[in-house]
């Protein structure tokens, strides 16, 4: 047991890059230094030990990574430094080799912090621990917290589908999760903090309880069952482990949103078999055509990378021409990064890099006319939104059921209360809707 007087008014602020699943470990870890004694501080402000959390999904990232490391040294060159997540598990050394960086954890070692921090002064050299994450079995479960209104739940990691352009199994493991009553009450805890939207996050959450024998709908209905939480939503899933069982369930439920997010990755057939990814694209097709079909305002979001090696123009316009022929809400377009280890490295036709910007580009246009037909489609109706605390310029906001982002005057005593709101119009940089509550009633 640590004794809180070591780390008595000792200031400990975190930065974290990446996804979803990273701000819920980012978290965990947070109530962990506080509990120990910490005071915890916003990242801009000094601070005695500094905690970032990384990303490695591109070149990009771990740009970022190494900026945000060498930003903080320069800013107090006396504070502790700890970096972890992906980019410390798969690249330690690398890491490690920046003057100022104190301690090195992996993606599991991350859960136990506390331990390697006997103390907090600067170290000669820095403390390298990252172990062998593929023969690594633990889940560590983990919610963030701090912000009232939704939390963020881990419930799964890893991956075992080893895609060919994807590094995330070399550094989150192989998939893994809790058993369903033990999600349940780490959904149960999140809600006791205050959270009234949870959303379910992982590598591979659609995966959730294949080594212990449950399932993800057996998750989905336990959880819809939770007192105290208003929506939940699911993160990225996979088209192949989104099953028509999941669809008809989220239309009936009580408390999950129609809102989905599902990786396409490419259009093309011959890229996908490249991809190593496990279905096709008439597959994906009908999958998202299932849940217009059952959910007619449902937001559907679609990931999709351009300019891997291999995608031919040919393959790129096959991609283009299949998304203008799906009823999606918006895109998110990834340009390939070529990842040390991967199998797509050995795929020849290198894609020069100004044509992955110009594909990109071309997606990008498509999702904002895409966003744009969807947001105006609800213009005149009422909708539920569940508003937010922030305030910015008199305003607040919030998110409807299906994920539109609305903007109205701000009120104190409606943070975190679902409201009834009229969506007025787009707003003029037309990236939310402008919205008027129309009551004030059953806030809690």
């Amino acid at each position: 047991m640590i004794d809180r007087n070591t780390f008595a008014n000792k200031r400990v602020a975190f930065h974290t890059l990446g996804c979803k699943l990273n701000f819920s470990e980012t978290s965990a870890i947070a109530r962990q230094m506080t509990e120990a004694g910490f005071t915890r501080v916003d990242f801009d402000d000094e601070a005695d030990v500094y905690v970032i959390n990384t990303c490695s999904v591109t070149d990009f990232a771990d740009k970022k990574c190494r900026q945000m490391i060498k930003r903080c040294i320069r800013r107090n060159g006396q504070a502790f430094i700890v970096v972890t997540g992906c980019y410390a598990q798969l690249e330690p050394g690398e890491v490690a080799r920046i003057e100022g960086v104190d301690l090195v954890l992996g993606s599991n070692e991350k859960a136990d912090l506390m331990s390697y921090l006997d103390s907090i002064e600067k170290k000669r050299q820095p403390q390298i621990v990252a172990g062998n994450i593929m023969k690594d079995r633990r889940f560590t479960p983990s919610f963030s917290s701090g912000d009232r209104t939704r939390s963020f739940l881990k419930i799964q990691d890893g991956c075992d589908y080893f895609c060919s352009y994807c590094t995330i199994p070399f550094a989150r493991g192989t998939s893994r999760s809790d058993t369903v009553e033990a999600t349940v009450d780490q959904a149960r805890q999140a809600a006791e903090h205050g959270a009234r939207e949870i959303i379910l996050t992982g590598v591979n959450i659609g995966d959730f309880g294949r080594r212990n024998g449950q399932t993800f709908i057996e998750l989905l209905r336990r959880l819809d069952t939770v007192e105290g939480v208003s929506r939940y939503r699911i993160s990225s899933i996979e088209p192949n482990l989104l099953t028509d069982e999941i669809i008809d369930f989220v239309a009936a439920s009580r408390t999950f949103m129609p809102h989905f997010h599902v990786p396409l990755q490419s259009g093309s057939d011959e890229v996908l078999r490249l991809m190593r990814r496990r279905y096709d694209a008439g597959f994906f097709a009908r999958k998202i055509e299932r849940i217009r079909t059952t959910l007619p305002d449902a937001f559907v979001g679609i990931d999709v990378i351009v300019g891997v090696n291999g995608e031919t123009e040919r393959h790129f316009d096959e991609s283009k021409r299949l998304l203008e022929s799906i009823d999606f809400s918006q895109l998110h377009v990834f340009t390939y990064s070529e990842r040390p280890g991967t199998r797509a490295l050995d795929i020849a036709g290198t894609v020069p890099m100004e044509e992955r910007h110009r594909r990109s580009r071309i997606l990008h246009a498509l999702s904002d006319e895409r966003r744009l037909a969807f947001y105006h489609r609800f213009v005149g109706r009422d909708a539920r939104v569940l508003v937010e605390s922030s305030e910015r310029d008199g305003y607040m906001t919030g998110f409807t059921d299906n994920y539109l982002k609305v903007e109205m005057p701000y009120c104190e005593a409606l943070a975190n209360t679902l409201q009834t709101v009229r969506l007025r119009s787009l707003t003029p940089d037309r990236q939310m809707m402008a919205g008027t509550i129309l009551t004030t009633e059953n806030t809690q």
